[in-house]
């Protein structure tokens, strides 16, 4: 029996279960260029992932939906496909429509509380999504904002009408944080209207809506310098510069092609090994891995498992590419000297690096490709087989 004279410990209250939305229904007519904005790349990922990754680094977050363009599957799950997210939800004719589509599809999870973010703000911080989940113990609905410091004009055509006073002026950001079952609601009852943002479908529902202080950087990529300026941000904050070597070596035995770089090359000879040999790819895999302290090819592919038997080398580089974004990382230059008297090199160089630049993600200007030879001497003068040596720029957070 518990002793009456002790104190009874007070019910512990389970946290709030949290989910986002992430809105990447959007065409980005403003920003221009061949991808909506949310699938640029930004420092070497695409924005989308940079903006998901920060959420899904939150430990307070249980869940991520992101709603996409119908249209825009085969970018959705290049960008962000791997990360185990639930399938992503089509937007609507509208930003709004797209927000219901996504609160409705939250309905079987019931959370209690929503955070709703725009795709094309990858920079929130951590302590704006704290401030937002702590604002919502005692509002139905918060949103991240920064007081306006400028001065504000109010003009008729190019001239200045009046200065407007600025001391209750804030910016809207996202997030924009609710309980889940008020607004919901709140947008199934202004289903049609076309409101500006959510905080104002919750004004609309008669709740208060708390300000809380947002970050400078959390600003929203609208225009191609708003996605330079974004790059800058990021790459301030990934300091830890790391350089990794790799070095491999195939024997040349008949055959009919090399694998050299993810190219296929016709040769009178074949390298020789578990998998199609490519030997700059071996070599650049180990240099990414040994950037980021990851071991080696052999320890990640072992040459005994026959899964890898015959396997094209660009999976073991893609693999090491996604261990550094795993780190929130990118690959900020990769160099790859083939080391060999035949086949020649030269006429399959462009190919190369672009082929390297697909499979890493990155553009090709962040890619070199050299050949050289030993003059005849030892065994790749001898033809007897081929060597490469690679150098792979990593950029992690501290």
């Amino acid at each position: 029996m518990s002793d009456p004279s002790l104190p009874v410990p007070a019910p512990t209250i389970p946290a709030p279960t949290v989910h986002v939305l992430i809105v990447a229904a959007g065409r980005g007519a403003r920003f221009g260029g061949p991808l909506p904005k949310q699938y640029c790349a930004l420092a070497g990922q695409p924005v989308l992932r940079r903006t998901v990754g920060a959420f899904l680094a939150h430990p307070a977050v249980s869940g991520i939906r992101v709603m996409i363009h119908p249209d825009d599957r085969a970018l959705y799950d290049a960008a962000v496909g791997d990360l185990g997210l639930p399938e992503p939800v089509h937007g609507g004719a509208t930003r709004q429509a797209s927000v219901l589509n996504g609160l409705e599809a939250l309905a079987p999870a019931q959370p209690d509380l929503v955070l709703i973010h725009d795709a094309a703000r990858p920079l929130i911080s951590t302590g704006a999504i704290d401030r937002l989940i702590a604002s919502l113990e005692r509002h139905v609905a918060a949103i991240a904002a920064v007081p306006v410091r400028d001065t504000v004009k109010r003009a008729e055509g190019t001239t200045i009408a009046d200065t407007v006073d600025r001391t209750h002026l804030w910016r809207a950001q996202t997030p924009q944080a609710f309980r889940y079952a008020d607004i919901l609601a709140a947008h199934r009852a202004a289903a049609g209207q076309d409101l500006t943002d959510d905080a104002a479908v919750a004004e609309r529902a008669g709740h208060q809506v708390e300000l809380v202080m947002g970050d400078e950087d959390n600003f929203k990529i609208t225009t191609a310098e708003d996605l330079a300026r974004a790059e800058q941000s990021v790459l301030a904050r990934l300091g830890d510069v790391r350089v990794g070597q790799g070095f491999d070596v195939h024997a040349l035995v008949p055959g009919d092609h090399c694998w050299i770089n993810g190219i296929r090359i016709p040769h009178d000879k074949t390298l020789l090994g578990h998998s199609d040999a490519d030997v700059g790819l071996h070599a650049l895999t180990d240099a990414i891995l040994g950037a980021i302290g990851a071991g080696d090819i052999g320890q990640h592919f072992p040459p005994t498992d026959e899964r890898w038997r015959g396997a094209a080398s660009d999976k073991f580089l893609a693999h090491a590419a996604s261990l550094v974004r795993a780190k929130g990382g990118m690959i900020a230059h990769c160099d790859v000297t083939v080391i060999c008297e035949r086949p020649k090199i030269g006429p399959h160089r462009p190919a190369m690096t672009k082929r390297i630049a697909e499979i890493l993600g990155m553009s090709e200007d962040r890619v070199s490709v050299k050949a050289t030879t030993t003059e005849q001497l030892g065994f790749t003068g001898r033809g007897e087989g081929i060597a490469a040596q690679a150098i792979a720029t990593v950029r992690l957070p501290f």
